[in-house]
């Protein structure tokens, strides 16, 4: 996977998530003020450029593989272990792996015809944020689409294809929230059990006064090397995306 569509699409669907967000936005400063205007016109795209990494990793699987894994290390109580960007990173990777259908589809429709200059930046804007709303689509829940649109006081269009990217993007996030602390639950029940465990056998050797989870803290990470923890989450959260259509 090249990194070059990856980054024009940041850039593209970035500005095309800001244009439906604020479609009636309009500065007029008038025959006198056009140096003004192109100054403000720059600013606005260096403010867009800024946050279309941000507005990407949104669109993507990146949200719950980042959540699902903080919570991970908070239920082992490991502390700052792995450290934060170790779990960015095994986070990106498996969100190339989940995104690469999309990204490839991004590349053939919208990128390679934008090279070629068969598509103009309408077109590129159009044919890259189809396959990551597609995506978003198949992930997001029906009630957290009900919602989105609920809170945006906007009424749901009768074709999939009219949804505004705005409205795909927060119902997407929404969807992606609930599903992975639902994950996190699952997650922390073993690991207070067996801190449940260890404060019983405590007390009833009358070490009280011992915290549990200093004793229990070896018993957790041994369970998760012998299950091989990492791999099983891991390849359970990339199977847990719903296939695209």
């Amino acid at each position: 996977m090249k990194l070059k569509p990856v980054l024009l699409t940041a850039l593209f669907f970035g500005t095309s998530l800001a244009a439906n967000a604020a479609p009636n936005l309009a500065l007029n400063f008038g025959t006198a003020g056009e140096n003004a205007s192109v100054g403000v016109q720059i600013l606005v795209l260096l403010t867009i450029l800024s946050v279309a990494p941000s507005i990407l990793l949104m669109s993507t699987s990146f949200v719950r593989f980042i959540i699902v894994f903080s919570m991970l290390r908070t239920a082992m109580g490991i502390g700052q272990l792995p450290p934060t960007q170790i779990l960015i990173g095994l986070s990106l990777i498996l969100t190339f792996i989940v995104m690469k259908p999309t990204f490839s589809r991004i590349n053939d429709e919208a990128l390679q015809p934008f090279l070629t200059q068969e598509i103009d930046e309408k077109g590129f804007i159009t044919n890259a944020t189809k396959p990551l709303g597609d995506f978003m689509l198949a992930q997001a829940g029906h009630e957290e689409m009900r919602l989105a649109f609920k809170i945006a006081n906007e009424e749901q269009p009768e074709s999939i294809d009219d949804i505004p990217v705005h409205i795909l993007v927060a119902g997407f996030i929404l969807s992606e929230l609930k599903k992975a602390f639902q994950i996190g639950f699952m997650m922390f029940l073993p690991f207070i059990i067996i801190d449940m465990v260890v404060g019983s056998a405590l007390v009833s050797v009358g070490l009280m006064f011992l915290p549990p989870t200093t004793i229990s803290l070896p018993f957790k990470v041994v369970l998760f090397v012998l299950i091989d923890g990492w791999s099983l989450l891991s390849e359970g959260l990339v199977k847990g995306f719903v296939p695209v259509n």
